[in-house]
């Protein structure tokens, strides 16, 4: 039996078919490509209830996932993170189902995790010597992580103001590590010249290569067999570059095809920060793809991407979900964070407190209606950013005491 049933990439754009046997990048039209499978042979030979007996990984769906042979599979133990109900914070917006899937407990402490497994798992089969990518700090160190493991190189290049953190795990992995002084487009321009003045090198930018989204997509699958086989009515997502609303969104569509979900399909919502908005105002605006901004700023680092390859692509999740777009301010993002950290003692990353701001002003605005069940993605383990919470308390002397609460 196939350790995959991979069959072709198709362009995102035109549906015009590549060989997903050779090293890509995008289509011809610079479109990014999606992996397909024979999902009529994938039924036939697995069911729901065989995957839920498979080990906990992200693995388990390797039916559906890229890899053709089991040795080529590079893992530090990614997938299967919990869906935690968050009953008191949930109550008090007035969401007292809410769930969230939490990433932070992944290795290297986010979701950039699964795209990196898969990722580097595919170019290892395929014969690349190095990966190469701009970033915003925690999909390098992801990358880098996993290159390592899987005996390739790395070249990261990320603005100068990304997470310092970020900065050290590339080292710690040996990855060849540059910083610039701008944005993740002005990172992405210098890797581009780089890799076309190196042999072996594979340009593993978001959307660029097939494979990341292919990794993503296990939140979607691991959502719907965490419910039952079940999906919930809405689904949260932090959008810098989409990745993970896109995957998820392709996951339900294979679920669905497959016959292990029902018709019904989740609300996608696509969250952004107030300073980095294009694909909200392209939602607002009705336009099938965002503009780039210039300019742009806020503390969930992750999500400030001026202009994303697949906009388009998450532009159409929302739609076809019937899902929204929304923008929320760094003030917003850093109450929620210190709001659920005191109801639920989890230490989030801003970005999936963005998802949770977006929760609370979707509640309070009607379109998330009582009793609907809500899943948000935090993206990452809080303590990746520990200049969000600010440390001001008083110093006691040897001999003193502490103050009564009386």
């Amino acid at each position: 039996m196939p350790y995959s049933f991979l069959t072709r990439l198709e362009c995102s754009r035109t549906g015009t078919s590549y060989d997903a046997d050779e090293v890509q990048g995008v289509s011809e039209v610079g479109a990014p490509l999606l992996a397909r499978y024979d999902l009529e042979r994938v039924r036939a030979s697995v069911t729901r209830e065989e995957v839920a007996t498979r080990p906990p990984s992200l693995w388990r769906y390797h039916e559906v996932l890229p890899i053709r042979d089991l040795e080529h599979v590079t893992t530090l133990g990614e997938g299967m993170t919990p869906l935690l109900p968050l009953p008191s914070y949930g109550a008090a917006i007035g969401v007292p189902g809410l769930l969230m899937k939490d990433e932070g407990l992944i290795p290297t402490g986010t979701f950039k995790a699964r795209g990196a497994a898969v990722g580097v798992s595919r170019a290892r089969e395929l014969g690349v010597r190095a990966v190469a990518m701009p970033t915003n700090g925690n999909a390098g160190a992801a990358w880098s992580v996993y290159a390592a493991r899987a005996g390739l190189g790395s070249l990261v290049v990320m603005p100068v103001d990304a997470p310092e953190i970020t900065r050290r795990e590339c080292v710690a992995a040996g990855a060849e590590l540059y910083l610039v002084d701008g944005l993740i487009n002005h990172a992405g321009s210098l890797v581009k010249a780089a890799v076309e003045e190196r042999d072996g090198y594979q340009e593993v930018s978001t959307l660029k290569e097939p494979y990341r989204i292919e990794g993503k997509k296990t939140m979607g699958y691991e959502i719907a067999e965490q419910l039952g086989w079940q999906v919930p009515d809405v689904i949260l997502y932090p959008a810098g570059g989409g990745v993970g609303l896109i995957g998820i969104h392709k996951a339900m569509l294979e679920l669905r095809e497959l016959g292990w979900i029902g018709e019904k399909l989740p609300r996608l919502v696509a969250v952004q920060a107030t300073g980095c908005p294009p694909i909200v105002d392209a939602f607002e605006a009705g336009l099938d793809e965002s503009t780039l901004q210039e300019g742009t700023h806020t503390l969930a680092f992750g999500i400030n991407v001026p202009k994303a390859l697949g906009d388009f692509l998450v532009l159409r999740g929302v739609r076809e979900t019937e899902g929204t777009a929304i923008a929320v301010s760094d003030e917003a993002i850093l109450a929620e964070l210190g709001h659920l950290a005191a109801a639920e003692g989890t230490w989030i990353c801003p970005e999936g407190a963005a998802c949770l701001a977006a929760t609370r002003e979707l509640r309070e605005s009607g379109w998330i209606v009582e009793g609907e069940r809500v899943v948000v993605l935090n993206t990452g383990v809080g303590l990746k950013y520990p200049e969000t919470v600010r440390v001001d308390v008083p110093v006691l002397e040897r001999d003193g005491r502490v103050p009564s609460t009386t």
